[in-house]
Order: structure tokens, then sequence, then C-alpha cells
């Protein structure tokens, strides 16, 4: 019997053998009649969104490690104590950072004192200025938090879901004790059957805005704007209009005809804004299904690196109506969103965000990290310096 396919099922796909082909088959059920077996579709990788992942391995460690010598009242770590902070396993993986970047972390000790880590004097002066960037960020974390909630169809969301996704929005550590109850005019917790919610507290129409939106508003292209009948899709399946999104096929994605004429149709179809309430609408309707897919494209547009893992997204299904099979909207609108498996988890990145593996905008937390990784010697991981509203 034909099953249909999971998260987790479409994770072992994406490991070996398919590691290192440029494409993989995923089973996707279609209607049809007889016996027929399902047919399947190929999903293409793109290596430049691979490569991302690749490389935000050794300055996250980094970066880390800068945090937890932070965290101690002399500002330095025994070496001995680093297996206490990271465990057995990581603390080889943190030592070998400690030696191939002397230029950021200095070993001390010896004659009867213990060696230790801490951070060069140019680190140190490099570090000062993540107070800075934390600051400028803050205006950013409570627009974008407000937007989040936005979306949601009761505008509540669980802690426990904003907690998942602590990390990604950007929000510090103790964003409830710090950030929440510093704007009781944006945000309230309130118990829900049992459960602690973020409430927004007043709607903005001003912040109903999405990304796409604004990117097409800078492009000149308003919602009043129409559409030319003799106006025609390009191969690489942009449009130019008010209702469209941008795409970026995979390399090897060679869409016919006929996939452009949908395709077309698709782009032009006018939707319902993701900031309206879901309730309202019907998901059988094409108009309502074109809103989720604006729905999951604001949700990453909020994050700061404009990725998630496939779990986090799921995180936010009840709250924003998202549909049961996730996956498969993911997969169907491949030139908008791409799901890699490098790393631990699987991770759902929006295409247009990036210019091949960099990430085009960057918000002042990420400039800064950047900087500070950069000490390294290494090359930064985005050539891009243009700091950008998340």
């Amino acid at each position: 019997m034909y099953k249909k396919p999971t998260l987790a099922r479409f994770h072992q796909l994406l490991k070996t053998p398919f590691q290192q082909t440029p494409c993989m088959w995923v089973s996707v059920k279609h209607k049809h009649s007889g016996g027929r077996r399902p047919k399947k579709r190929v999903y293409h990788r793109d290596h430049d969104l691979d490569k991302a992942m690749d490389l935000r391995k050794k300055p996250a460690l980094i970066l880390q490690l800068k945090s937890i010598i932070q965290s101690h009242k002399h500002q330095s770590v025994l070496l001995r104590d680093l297996e206490k902070e990271v465990g057995f396993v990581h603390k080889w993986n943190f030592m070998a950072v400690i030696e191939k970047n002397p230029s950021i972390f200095y070993v001390g000790g010896g004659n009867r004192m213990p060696p230790f880590v801490q951070l060069t004097e140019k680190a140190e002066r490099v570090a000062r200025e993540e107070a800075e960037a934390k600051q400028l960020m803050e205006p950013i974390l409570v627009k974008n938090l407000r937007k989040l909630l936005m979306l949601s169809v009761d505008c509540r969301v669980p802690l426990e879901s904003i907690d998942f996704v602590q990390c990604e929005l950007g929000l510090p550590d103790d964003f409830k004790k710090s950030l929440i109850p510093k704007y009781p005019e944006f945000f309230s917790v309130k118990d829900v059957s049992g459960r602690a919610y973020l409430h927004l507290e007043n709607w903005d129409s001003s912040l109903a805005v999405t990304a796409r939106e604004e990117r097409l508003a800078s492009d000149g292209i308003v919602a009043s704007d129409g559409v030319g009948k003799n106006f025609r899709i390009s191969k690489d399946g942009n449009f130019r209009g008010p209702q469209a999104f941008t795409m970026r096929f995979p390399a090897g994605f060679r869409p016919n005809a006929s996939y452009l004429e949908q395709l077309e149709k698709w782009q032009k179809l006018e939707f319902p804004s993701p900031y309206l309430n879901a309730r309202r609408f019907d998901i059988a309707d094409t108009k309502a299904r074109k809103r989720v897919v604006g729905v999951l494209h604001e949700l990453l547009s909020l994050t700061m690196e404009k990725r998630m893992t496939s779990a986090q997204m799921e995180a936010f299904h009840s709250e924003y109506f998202l549909p049961s099979k996730l996956l498969l909207c993911l997969i169907k609108h491949n030139g908008i969103f791409y799901i890699t498996n490098k790393g631990a988890r699987s991770t759902v990145f929006l295409k247009d965000a990036y210019d091949g593996s960099n990430l085009m905008n960057k918000c002042p937390l990420l400039l800064f990290n950047d900087k500070f990784v950069g000490l390294s010697g290494r090359r930064e991981i985005n050539s891009c310096n243009m700091m950008h509203s998340l």
C-alpha cells in the first residue's frame, strides 16, 4: 500500500547514498485511475545553500566559545573545565578551534598555574561592539515579534514555540524577562488551558506588510499595478507583477512550456494577505493555498538568517493554520523554498534571501558576528555589509 511521504521519510531520502548526487527522487501521490504506481518527482539539490550550512559550522564554534568565556567572572576558562561546559566529545572540537585561531583565543598558564583560554586584546575590543549591535537589534526584534503574533489566527503563540525559535529570531536567552515586560503596550503573557501564551496587545496595520510586498515596492511594483495581457513569464519562472513571488530554480531544473504556463497562472493569481485571519478562507480554495505560501515566506523572512528547521516550522502549525502536508507544499514550491539535510536537522531556506551561499541582507547582530569571526583571517561569510530590518 502506498504511504504518503512524511518529514521523517524525506529526511531519510536526503541522506546517503543521495548526498553526492545533484538530485533525488521523492514519491508524490497523484490522483490516478487503475493500478498504476504513484509518480515520483525529482527534487534537485541546491549546492550553494548546502554550502551555506557548512560555512556556518566553524563560525558557530568560535562564537559559542566567545560566549562561554564571557559568561565567566574572570573572562577566562580553564581548559580542564571546558569539558563541563560542552561535554567530552565536543571539547575536542573547541580545542581545535582554540589552536587554529590564535588571533582570537589566547592560551595562558604554566608554572603551577593550570592552562586557561581567554580572548586576545584585539578580540576583546571587537567583542565590546556586541553591546551596540544588540541595542540596534532591540527595535527590530520587537517589530518582528509583533509581526509573528499578527500572523497567527488569534494573535497569540505559545511561549514554548517562541522558545523553540528563539535563536533563529535573534532573541536574547532571557527575552521573557528582559524584553517582554519592557513593552507591556505590545505584549502580555496569559495562561490558556494550562499553557503560557504570548499575546499581542494591539494591532498595528502599518506592520501588516510582508517582506515580499516591501521588496516589490522597492522595485517600483505596487498592488494597484495591472498585469499586461502580453506580458509573459520568463523561463526562470519570474514574473513582474504585484502577486508574484521571486523564483530561483535549482541548477539542472528545466521547466517545460506546460509547467511555465501553469506557473504563470499561479504567479498572476491574486491572494489574500498572510496577515488576514486564516479562518476567513477555505483551504481548498486556490487563492487560500497561495496565501499559505505567503505565510511560510513571511515566517522565514522574520528570522535572522531566513531559514528554520522543518520541526520549527511545524511548531506554528495550529496557530497559522498550516497545511497538513507541509512537506509537499515546500517541495512543490522549490523555486521559493529549499530543504537541506546538511547539519543535525533538516533546514528550510528562503531562496530569494540568498545570492549563492551568501545571505544578502544582514541584521546588526549578524554583521557583528561576521566582524568577530573575521579576526580569524577567514573570509567573511557574507560580503554584503548592508543592515536590514528583518
